[in-house]
């Protein structure tokens, strides 16, 4: 019986106490990796054997398993694989792992995401068949329908030994900074960069790397309305340009991402009028207490920048931790500032751009005109900056 389609043959549930087995759960991923296709889609990108050949396929879901378990090294993962013997069958050795790891060059790697992309497509439409639909987001009460969120960041995961591509970090650790982008509506992780600890965070040629394979990993993200929230990190002139610019004539992409504020910025705040700035939401739509959001628009036509950059300000009271960070302008106001830039317009009927990274917290909602009335306008053209001299 083939390994890769007859382990499960044979298995059943029974309450009497016997034959007890340990992460029982795996059986539910391993069947979800056949069942969705993904094991034959991967049968055509490993080499096949003869007698005593180990499928590369099955080493690597059961890799895959393994990590979703907790796994964190080559050797954890072989452990792990004694548990799930009488479920899924033996596991790889640590050294069949690493000689499967070895064969995944650039051209190996391509023809998984290749399946991958296949494969989700087929999983994305098992998820409408539910009761409830397809996961969309909700922002401060609204469905964002047919949106796709994906969530750019970088992350150090520090290493306790020195091993490949662990170096120095900047937060003065050691290990690796890869950089992923997840989407919102799944918790899937659509790609994602393998880079060493001192990889830098303003990379922009990364972010634009990263952000082609997760567009390439959504179903038909060629007609599909995109978000794409990124932190600081993702502000260089040529992510954001990419990301808003000559998309295919069906896509609609929008952005939200940090901003590192300015001198020219810390000006156009000084000659905002009190009456502009309004209450902060949470993207739940509750009132977020003692912060206060406003916009700066004017600001926004600079060289090298798509138009339509729209900044979003967003000020509160300093904590103690930030009291020694603050400049000299934050210093004199008695706030601590933080800035969104967007590339959603005011006319754009998105409830709301949630940043999950850093300060940019708050959510910023858009009205659908700019004749709201003055208790439930939020950027009426009475908070521009333009209209105050700047």
């Amino acid at each position: 019986m083939s390994e890769r389609t007859g382990w499960d043959r044979g298995l059943s549930v029974r309450a009497d106490g016997k034959g007890l087995v340990g992460h029982a759960g795996v059986v539910l991923l391993r069947r979800l990796a056949d069942r969705s296709g993904l094991t034959q889609a991967l049968a055509g990108v490993f080499p096949q054997g003869g007698v005593g050949w180990r499928d590369r396929v099955v080493v690597l879901v059961h890799l895959a398993i393994s990590i979703a378990l907790g796994a964190r090294s080559v050797l954890e993962a072989e452990h792990l694989a004694l548990h799930q013997v009488r479920l899924t069958g033996p596991g790889a050795s640590d050294s069949t792992v690493h000689r499967t790891l070895e064969t995944l060059d650039a051209e190996r790697l391509a023809a998984i995401a290749r399946a991958r992309a296949k494969v989700r497509q087929v999983v994305w439409s098992w998820l409408s068949l539910r009761p409830g639909g397809f996961p969309w987001l909700t922002i401060t009460g609204k469905r964002l329908h047919k949106w796709v969120v994906v969530d750019m960041d970088a992350t150090i995961i520090t290493a306790a030994s020195k091993k490949q591509g662990a170096t120095a970090t900047w937060k003065r650790t050691f290990g690796f900074h890869p950089l992923a982008a997840w989407c919102a509506n799944t918790g899937e992780c659509l790609a994602m960069l393998l880079r060493p600890g001192n990889a830098g965070s303003n990379t922009v040629t990364d972010h634009i790397s990263v952000l082609a394979d997760a567009l390439a990993q959504i179903p038909g993200s060629s007609s599909a309305k995109l978000l794409v929230r990124v932190d600081g990190a993702g502000a260089p002139t040529a992510c954001t340009n990419t990301s808003s610019s000559s998309p295919p004539r069906r896509r609609t992409v929008r952005f939200t991402t940090g901003w590192t504020i300015t001198a020219l910025d810390e000006q156009a705040i000084a000659r905002l009028p009190e009456a502009a700035w309004e209450t902060s939401l949470n993207q739940d739509g509750s009132v977020q207490e003692g912060y206060f959001v406003a916009e700066l628009s004017g600001v926004s036509e600079r060289e090298g920048w798509s138009k339509g950059l729209r900044l979003i300000v967003r000020r509160v009271k300093p904590s103690r931790r930030h009291l020694a960070n603050l400049t000299d302008f934050e210093k004199k106001t008695g706030f601590k500032y933080s800035i969104v830039a967007t590339n959603i317009s005011r006319m754009t009927r998105i409830a709301g751009s949630h940043q999950r990274n850093g300060w940019m917290r708050s959510t910023v909602t858009m009205p659908s005109s700019r004749t709201r009335s003055a208790r439930t306008r939020r950027w009426a053209c009475t908070t521009c900056p333009r209209n105050h001299g700047l």
